[in-house]
């Protein structure tokens, strides 16, 4: 479902959205679409691997290709493209305004759902591009001047960092760097190490929720309370937990969280998320002004951003419905055991250094590790020529190696195989 207004559409036929794909470029001619799945049945009570197995048939990917890389892009599942398809038809096939008042009431279904999703008000949502974009609208959108202070951490991501850092230069306050020690210690570390940075002048705390780089989890909610009881507002980066984790932000309390639809969510790219909470709405100004702002809260001010592909918002809302049906507990609980298999598997093996801590409650669905001297281009090249899986990799001198990041359409067999392939090439080499 996309939202009341548009519930009475004819659905695609399976022949349409076929046709559809092989027309959308030569790499549907040369792999053709596997057969529309059937609808996602009830998650049971104690999921197995048979239930798992049916939520993998959701998607597109073919069997024999096992992408670990939840971290940086997600597939989107059937319901998702059906829903994106039936919008953009739909708007092409009548891109007056009289017809494409249902796609803002469709949006806004979809600001609906974000909201329930993180267990906030719709007033409070901000539907942006992707995190990086969320994260700029609070460095942009700030009163920071010179003898202010903003502290980060250093496992943040590049681009928000990079922001935090840019803009201080320019307005003339000051960034405070924590750098975490590896494996994770614990998280009274990171709290004792906040308690120790905050000062008088500090007005902002930026962490990450689920770090992309070796996968540690932070202490949000007890971060977010000492910020809070020094005055400091806190942006939370949640790129690597929505869609992965069940966050509720009516309990974690920050000012502000980002997230991608694009990643964990499994849905449409270039749809993103900003919470921005009610008591901090009039500290943020928008940094971009435009036409067909939200219609509620603070999207009224803040998401003027001109004309947006809102097929793609519309999509976002249907992940988020394929998400809920499936239960949010349950993906975190398979996220996790997926990750705690793969680093079992890999602390097996001579030569491999883990950066990612097994314990489950420093680490979730990131999982981060070095394969001894062997140059991570060649391998990550090689799973995937060879043995169709799919990673990222880290290069430098900052923990660098491979990165797998599983998740709902990933299975205990593709993790298996994942561990059988580092060992094989840690064995003969590439």
């Amino acid at each position: 479902m996309i939202g009341p207004a548009t519930r009475n559409q004819s659905p695609v036929s399976r022949r349409d959205f076929a046709r559809f794909l092989a027309l959308s470029g030569s790499a549907f001619l040369a792999h053709p679409p596997l057969a529309w799945p059937t609808p996602l049945q009830q998650t049971p009570q104690h999921p197995d691997e048979k239930f798992w197995l049916s939520v993998r048939e959701q998607f597109l990917m073919p069997p024999e290709l096992g992408v670990l890389n939840a971290a940086n892009l997600c597939p989107s599942p059937a319901p998702v493209l059906e829903a994106m398809y039936r919008s953009t038809k739909d708007v092409d096939a009548d891109p007056s305004f009289d017809n494409r008042v249902k796609m803002s009431a469709g949006k806004e279904e979809t600001r609906r759902l974000v909201a329930a999703f993180l267990r906030v008000t719709p007033e409070e949502i901000v539907l942006t591009r992707n995190t990086s974009e969320a994260n700029n609208m609070v460095s942009s959108g700030l009163d920071l001047k010179s003898g202010d202070e903003v502290i980060v951490f250093a496992d943040n991501h590049p681009s928000n960092n990079a922001a935090w850092t840019q803009k201080a230069a320019r307005f003339g306050y000051v960034v405070t760097t924590i750098n975490p020690p590896n494996p994770h210690p614990g998280p009274e570390y990171y709290l004792e190490a906040v308690r120790k940075a905050i000062t008088a002048r500090t007005r902002v705390l930026a962490f990450t929720h689920h770090t992309s780089t070796v996968g540690d989890v932070l202490p949000a909610k007890e971060l977010c309370q000492i910020a809070r009881e020094r005055g400091v507002m806190t942006l939370i980066d949640g790129a690597c937990t929505f869609g992965m984790a069940d966050v509720d932000l009516s309990d974690i309390q920050p000012d502000f969280y980002s997230g991608s639809s694009h990643k964990w969510p499994c849905g449409p790219k270039e749809v993103g998320v900003l919470y921005i909470s009610a008591r901090v709405h009039g500290r943020v100004h928008p940094s971009i002004i435009s036409a067909y702002p939200g219609a509620l809260g603070i999207s009224r001010t803040m998401e003027a951003m001109g004309q947006r592909d809102e097929p793609a918002i519309i999509g976002f809302g249907e992940a988020l419905n394929f998400q809920t049906k499936i239960g949010r507990k349950a993906i975190e609980a398979r996220s996790r055991a997926l990750g705690q298999a793969l680093m079992a598997g890999l602390r097996r093996l001579d030569g491999v250094k883990l950066w990612t801590h097994p314990d489950p409650s420093r680490s979730a669905a990131v999982v981060s590790f070095q394969p001894g001297s062997l140059d991570v281009s060649k391998l990550s090249a090689a799973l995937y020529r060879n043995d169709r899986i799919g990673c990222a990799t880290r290069g430098g001198a900052d923990r660098p190696g491979i990165r797998f990041s599983p998740h709902i359409y990933n299975t205990m067999a593709e993790v298996d195989r994942s561990v059988a392939a580092i060992a094989k090439y840690m064995r003969q080499g590439i």
